[in-house]
Parts: C-alpha cells; sequence; structure tokens
C-alpha cells in the first residue's frame, strides 16, 4: 500500500516489468546495479528497506559462488520473519552480472550507493562500501515509474505484483497460501490473504473435484 495516498500500488505486467529494465539501460549511470534493484522488488519481492540492507553473502553459496536462493534468514526487515526466497532464473542472471563488474566480499552491500559505486581514481580497488538508502530506492522507483507514465505505481509495486502473481498460481506448483506467506515474510496469514482476489470460476471447478 502507498503509505502517502493510502490506496493499493498497481501490479506491473511484463510489458512494464521490461519497460523498467529498459529505462535502467537508458536514464541510470548504473544500470546493472538498478536493474538488480528492479528484479529483487519484482521477482523476489523484497521490500526497499530489505533491498538496501542485502548483502552480498545473502545470494552467494557456500563456495563463494551465487546461490539459487536469497537467504533472509536473518531478518533484514522488522516487518516481517526471515525467509529463503529462490532465486528467479533472470535475477541470477543480473546478480551474477554485478558480481562481476563490481568487487566485493560476503559482508559488503549487495546494492551500493551512488557514491560507493565510483571507485577512487587515484586506488580504483578502494571503494567507500556503503549501500543505498532505502529511501533513494524508493525515490528511484518514484522516478522510473513517473518517466514511464505508469500512473498509481510505487516503490511497493514490485512486492505487490511478485506476491500477487505466486498467489495466483502456487496451486498448480502444488503449494498453498501458507507458502506465499512464508516467501512473502508475511508475520501473519490474513495479511496474505489481502493479495488473493477469488475466483468465482475457480470455486466450481474445485466443487466438481470433492
Amino acid at each position: 500500500m502507498d503509505l502517502k495516498t493510502g490506496r493499493q500500488a498497481e501490479l506491473l505486467n511484463d510489458t512494464q516489468v521490461k519497460a523498467c529494465l529498459r529505462w535502467c539501460d537508458e536514464r541510470r549511470r548504473y544500470p546493472h546495479r538498478d536493474r538488480v534493484v528492479v528484479l529483487l522488488s519484482v521477482r523476489a519481492g523484497l521490500r526497499a528497506v530489505e533491498i538496501a540492507r542485502l548483502r552480498r553473502g545473502h545470494v552467494m553459496d557456500s563456495g563463494g559462488g551465487i546461490a539459487d536462493i536469497i537467504d533472509l534468514q536473518d531478518r533484514l526487515s522488522k516487518k516481517g520473519p526471515g525467509r529463503v526466497i529462490p532465486m528467479h532464473t533472470d535475477l541470477r542472471a543480473h546478480v551474477i552480472n554485478l558480481f562481476g563488474i563490481v568487487p566485493g566480499g560476503p559482508d559488503d552491500p549487495l546494492i551500493l550507493s551512488e557514491r560507493a559505486m565510483r571507485p577512487n581514481p587515484e586506488d580504483p580497488a578502494d571503494r567507500r562500501l556503503v549501500c543505498m538508502a532505502p529511501n533513494s530506492i524508493v525515490l528511484m522507483f518514484g522516478q522510473m515509474y513517473g518517466e514511464l507514465g505508469l500512473a498509481g505505481c510505487s516503490s511497493h509495486s514490485g512486492r505487490r505484483t511478485f506476491i500477487t502473481r505466486i498467489a495466483d498460481r502456487i496451486g498448480e506448483a502444488g503449494g498453498s497460501l501458507r507458502d506465499v506467506q512464508q516467501l512473502a515474510g508475511h508475520t501473519s496469514l490474513n495479511t496474505t490473504q489481502r493479495y488473493v482476489d477469488g475466483s468465482e470460476e475457480a470455486k466450481r471447478r474445485v466443487m466438481k473435484l470433492l
């Protein structure tokens, strides 16, 4: 929900997600970083504060490579419990690209601030490893949606899109609403249920299965 308006943030379709990624390429100084920010929201459902606090170690395996999960069991946000999120293939590919461009260790932020992205010209290996602030991430989303003309979208749109989509399709994968709750990091199942729209056709189909 958009805290300023009190309205639900608009959902994103695939065409709009692609437009957001193109915007990163065309309008941003560090597109490899900002594409990861967009995909962490849309393909992993992370909150802005979680994106800001994410460390490289959260997406690394025991051998130092890129894992196929995002391990948030140590909790990055006070709004929900820790969780493990399987990493979407598109997101993983962009994280691999980011690792190849920006050096750092497991304890360093995954998403660096603008200043930290610029290496010291006198010592390229010297970076002030400071994370991108949550408010800066919120502002980036606001600028992106504004320039793309996506009215009603906010920094919560990607997260809401992620949760709504997995809620719609979790049954096809043999899962339940509890799995959606865990992926979203909601403390209450009631919160998760707000993302789920009822379907009269689905209700009719399920009655035939009883």
